[in-house]
């Protein structure tokens, strides 16, 4: 039992206060980003869902003798797309080959760089700084069960 951050979550020697701080507001902006992509991919599900339910509306206000309206929404709305040119799919390609990846990209090489890789340096600090040594539930790693 180390009663420690493991060694992928201690900071290197000579890795000063503001370095961690720094990359720990990198890792945040990070995660902000990975909550927006998740937004960005169910917005992605919902208007897929709601084509396809709006092409079910349609097929039953034909059947429902309302045909002029449903061939308007059918050809004004159905497939159509949701900014000029694109599809949600195509969004979500765009952003996760151009800004997601570089910012990915970049976080990972400023850890390379700064920590040799090393992630979450600014949370196991604060782990060892809030919980409460040897008692249970606060162990440092897995290991220390």
């Amino acid at each position: 039992m180390t009663d420690g951050p493991s060694a992928a979550h201690r900071r290197p020697e000579g890795v000063d206060d503001a370095t961690v701080q720094a990359l720990g507001r990198l890792s945040e902006a990070l995660e902000a980003v990975e909550v927006a992509r998740g937004h960005l991919y169910a917005f992605h599900r919902l208007s897929g869902t709601a084509d396809l339910t709006l092409g079910d509306a349609v097929r039953r206000l034909r059947e429902a003798g309302h045909v002029e309206l449903a061939d308007r929404i059918d050809l004004d709305l159905v497939g159509r797309n949701v900014i000029p040119g694109r599809w949600t799919f195509q969004i979500v390609e765009a952003y996760d080959d151009g800004y997601y990846a570089t910012f990915q990209e970049l976080e990972r090489a400023a850890r390379e760089l700064l920590v040799g890789g090393r992630r979450h340096l600014y949370e196991a600090e604060m782990k060892e700084d809030r919980r409460t040594h040897g008692a249970p539930g606060h162990e440092a790693t897995p290991d220390d069960l």
